[in-house]
Order: structure tokens, then sequence, then C-alpha cells
């Protein structure tokens, strides 16, 4: 806590620049939100991801996504909607069947050979919708775990978790907004998850922030923080451990298909972690929290019997 000037200038100065990265480069958005096509291919043998996504872009497909589904002999492919043409007006889009036979060729191998189930074109204002729709969530999110933590524990712990938790997510997306790495709807869904993890990080060191006020209070706010802190920094430090380890593992060897949401999971578990330390108690102390805020309250017949009482 007495480091808690300089850390929480140095996370304000962070999302400055993530407010100004959002601001003048914004996201590169994945297929998933600018539309395009959607082809699905069902081969043989089970299928080279890999080798489909190089094959395609050897033939001229910028940035292809290669998933697998169900088994391993079905692949969907999704490609980026057509260029701008000159004038700007966008270039027509080949017909669906034709652009799943193009894909087929490129896609399938002698040894492998493969046929469309399903080839669509997905217009832009499908992603928009995606796009808004993820806007919503995170609202949704934001005001339920305020209207939880308000409950349980007291509104100004609400408001402090709930602005630290904002912060990290405005950094994770500061993050995909200056390295410019695609964002997508698995992007997406871990933003969302880093939502969860950071705000349970929290009510963790709140939890036994409440327990010190309560069994501490003769001690000033400032201090029941600080041994609240350094009380569940073990804790804090080797959870976040563990859960790094674990999406480091997806991010290695999940193929490219998850990268992102690994990705933003990561950096959200760091952040996170670090704000719960860092920053989550100084902007309660900011707030004002006092011993009363959290002291058990008695009951109204509880203390008419006691002022009766000689």
């Amino acid at each position: 806590m007495s480091a808690r000037h300089a850390t929480v200038g140095v996370f304000v100065a962070l999302m400055a620049v993530a407010i100004f990265a959002l601001a003048t480069k914004g996201f590169n958005y994945a297929l998933d939100f600018t539309g395009g096509t959607v082809v699905e291919i069902e081969f043989e043998k089970p299928a080279d991801v890999e080798g489909i996504r190089t094959r395609l872009e050897g033939a001229g497909y910028s940035s292809p996504i290669v998933q697998t589904f169900g088994s391993g002999n079905d692949i969907v492919i999704r490609l980026q909607p057509p260029e701008m043409a000159e004038g700007g007006a966008p270039e027509a889009a080949p017909p669906a069947e034709q652009a799943g036979t193009s894909i087929l060729n490129v896609a399938q191998t002698p040894d492998n050979p493969g046929r469309v189930i399903r080839s669509d074109f997905v217009g832009p204002q499908i992603g928009n919708e995606l796009a808004l729709n993820g806007v919503y969530a995170a609202v949704f999110v934001a005001l339920g775990f305020l209207a939880y933590i308000a409950l349980r524990f007291e509104f100004k712990f609400a408001i402090a978790s709930v602005v630290a938790t904002l912060g990290d997510i405005l950094l994770v997306c500061g993050w995909f907004a200056l390295n410019q790495h695609e964002f997508d709807l698995t992007v997406l869904a871990g933003i969302l998850s880093v939502m969860g993890f950071s705000i349970n990080d929290k009510i963790v060191v709140f939890d036994r922030v409440r327990e010190n006020f309560r069994l501490l209070s003769k001690l000033e706010p400032k201090e029941v923080l600080n041994r609240s802190i350094n009380q569940t920094l073990s804790r804090t430090i080797i959870t976040s451990f563990v859960a790094f380890l674990t999406v480091l593992a997806l991010y290695l060897y999940g193929g490219n298909s998850l990268k992102g949401m690994a990705e933003s999971q990561m950096i959200g578990i760091v952040i996170g972690t670090l704000s719960s330390i860092l920053v989550a108690c100084p902007i309660l102390l900011l707030l004002g929290v006092t011993k009363q805020d959290l002291m058990p309250k008695a009951r109204e017949d509880v203390e008419a019997e006691l002022a009766r009482r000689p």
C-alpha cells in the first residue's frame, strides 16, 4: 500500500495508452466480424490443417481460417470478404458454389480428396451483430458483478472491484489494438473469461479485507488493507501461475484457431493478478472505506433490549 500512488499511476498511464491505441488503430477484426466465405469440406482421411492453410495462402487467399469440426476428416474454411473495388464499391463476391469448388481444388491433395458439404457467403452485417452482442455481454457481466459484490460485501467494494476489472479488460483490448493481432470470437470469449478470473481474484482479497476489518478493528483501514494483501499474496500468485501455465500450453499446442483466445487469457491473467495486488485495494482506500462499512449490523430489537438494560 505504500507504493499505491506509483502503481495506480502506472496503470492509469497504461490505460491511457490503450485508449489511444483503440481510438487510432482499432481492432484488426477477423472474419467472424467482417463477414466472408465459409466452406465446409469432408475429406476421405484426416486432414492436415496447417498444410491446407499453407496451400490457401500460396494460392492468394488472404488470412484463411482453417479449423476441424466433428471428426478430423471435416474441415471448415473461412475467408475474408472481397476487397473494395476502385470507386469505393465492394467487388462482387463469387457464387458460393464456384467459391467452394475453387477452395476445394486448392485444399485437397491427390492422396486425400474431399467434397464440399456447404459453401456460403456471410455478409458483414452479421459480423456487426456479433460485435454488438459482445458489447452487450460485457456490460451484462459487469452489471452482474456489481450487483453480486454489492450484496455480498458493500457498495464501495463493488465499485472498486468492477473499476479494476474493467481496467484489466481495457488493457487486454489495448494490447490487441497495439499489435494488430486478429480479433475474432475466440478472442472475445477469452476476454470475457478474463473478466471472471480477474473478479474472482479480487473477491478473494476483499474477503480477507472484510475478515480483517472485523478482527483488527483497532487498526487503520490502510494497515488492514496492507495486511490483507500480504496474507493473500502467495495464494494469488500461485493460482495465477498455474492458470497461466495451462493457458500457455493451449497457446503453444492448441493450434492457430485457439491462439487468439489463449493470448488474451495469458495477458489478462498477468494484468488481473497485478491489479488485484496493486490497484483494487488502493481504489477501495480512495473511496473512503471505513471499519463501519463492514462491521456486523445489530438488529433493532437487540439494540432496544440492550438500551433497556442498566
